[in-house]
């Protein structure tokens, strides 16, 4: 299977990125005027450098944070680079944040929630960082509960009365071969989200047995967070508002222009255009406002608490391991 993904319409593609950055403007002149406002009445940031973890082309519903690349210049930040895997990194999150190759990730919650704030050893002359919303977890690594991301064995369990650990035949695999073991039988299931979801649901291979976009109770609570490290955060107070103020004005553009965002991914060589309007049009990007963080935090961590993944409780973890400051602050500003 190719992983380089095939899209309709590349005539108008090659001319999209314009196009984009024109109508991010067409959105809204009031919305871009307010942010350039609250900007401008706030000290420059600490760095104009920022490195974000990527993966579009693994996962695509990240697609707030690509969306934000303007509008991160328009905050100050002159030099965005984004961190994508596998290319460049081997790491997820929060482990690319935990090394130091990523400043912010946008990832699954529970991802953040089964990590102990540990300092990781690293070769080299850099200092370690130690996790921002890292919390406390077994020592054993995730790929030893199955395919090396906690997501998998938590909602695996919590999906059915299985004990992962012991009913479960876990198979390892890359994502870019998803498809293909489960169309061959080489496995039963597997949690996928876009674009391999969708191209699963395009050749009839399979069926849903949770959606955890519209079935309860996973869709009560953020299935992703935007994390960072307690040393980024310290040292970049202002520059860790203004990264956020940008994806979550990238949220907004999503909610309300899926088919020229739609357009960007596709440019970008990250996932057809049909499929990403489809997931764009399905999630909904623009209740940012009415979900709360602390409560999809404390979800997942009750859950994975009730599975013996980590020993803190759900209070431990927020306490020590979030700052929602930044997030309350924006919600005042980005009442419109």
């Amino acid at each position: 299977m190719s992983t380089k993904p095939e899209y309709p319409e590349r005539a108008y593609l090659n001319r999209s990125r314009r196009r984009f950055v024109a109508g991010v403007s067409a959105i809204g002149g009031a919305q871009l005027l307010a942010l350039s406002r609250f900007a401008s009445a706030e000290p420059p940031p600490e760095t104009t450098k920022l490195r974000i973890m990527g993966s579009g082309a693994i996962v695509s519903c990240i697609a707030p944070v690509y969306v934000a690349q303007q509008l991160l210049q328009a905050e100050g930040f002159s030099d965005v680079r984004y961190i994508e895997y596998p290319t460049d990194t081997s790491n997820w999150a929060p482990e690319v944040l935990l090394s130091g190759e990523a400043d912010i990730s946008l990832s699954f919650t529970s991802g953040h929630s089964g990590r102990q704030p540990y300092r990781l050893r690293r070769t080299g002359s850099r200092q370690p960082r130690s996790g921002y919303a890292g919390t406390e977890g077994q020592e054993r690594r995730d790929s030893e509960a199955g395919l090396g991301r906690a997501p998998f064995y938590f909602d695996v369990r919590g999906l059915c009365r299985y004990r992962p650990a012991r009913d479960i035949n876990w198979v390892i695999a890359r994502p870019v071969d998803y498809v293909r073991l489960l169309s061959e039988g080489q496995v039963d299931a597997l949690m996928s989200g876009p674009t391999f979801s969708q191209d699963l649901r395009a050749r009839r291979i399979g069926h849903v047995i949770a959606n955890t976009t519209t079935d309860k109770p996973w869709s009560q609570y953020f299935c992703c967070l935007v994390a960072s490290t307690q040393d980024f955060v310290r040292e970049h107070p202002v520059a860790t508002k203004r990264a956020l103020r940008a994806i979550l004005k990238s949220a907004d553009i999503c909610a309300l222009e899926p088919s020229r965002v739609a357009h960007l991914i596709a440019d970008k060589g990250m996932a057809r255009y049909d499929y990403t309007l489809q997931m764009l049009q399905e999630i909904p990007y623009g209740k940012w406002r009415e979900y709360d963080p602390e409560d999809s935090l404390r979800f997942y961590a009750l859950r994975m608490r009730e599975l013996g993944m980590i020993k803190s409780t759900p209070h431990q973890i927020i306490s020590q391991g979030t700052d929602w400051r930044f997030l309350n602050e924006l919600k005042k500003e980005l009442k419109a």
